[in-house]
């Protein structure tokens, strides 16, 4: 649609918002786990696996809100939310409404995502030299 045709030249800076917004999110499912903040009703128990995906969470959101290692960093996050939809929702319930699964869902998709666009617009790889050989 010609109406849409003038919007494509703002795809880096959209994606960039998008990666940053994510991360954001992200940044929030770490820092519960691992400071109990934003204050949370139910605390999670800081165990190995709770303590680790706080760990990724919280570090790979910074990460990736900063735009560093944007591709290996959503890699690795894409993968992290796959096994938490497996491992702590999909034994509840098939659909992922009745499971609680969405936000881990959505999250694995947009850091996939990731890995294929790159960082978008506003990101620290940006100004990192590429190596010469």
């Amino acid at each position: 649609m010609k109406l849409f045709d003038g919007l494509a030249r703002f795809q880096p800076q959209a994606l960039g918002l998008l990666r940053i917004i994510t991360a954001l999110q992200f940044i929030e499912h770490g820092s519960q786990k691992l400071f109990n903040f934003p204050v949370s009703a139910e605390p999670h128990a800081l165990t190995g696996l709770t303590a680790t995906a706080g760990i990724l969470e919280f570090a790979g959101g910074i990460l990736l809100a900063l735009g560093l290692f944007t591709r290996p960093v959503a890699f690795l996050l894409a993968g992290e939310m796959a096994i938490a939809y497996f491992m702590a929702h999909y034994p509840r319930d098939f659909f992922p409404v009745n499971n609680s699964g969405d936000a881990a869902i959505s999250f694995c998709f947009i850091f996939l995502y990731l890995v294929f666009a790159g960082a978008g617009a506003f990101a620290l790889d940006n100004r990192r030299s590429p190596r010469r050989a």
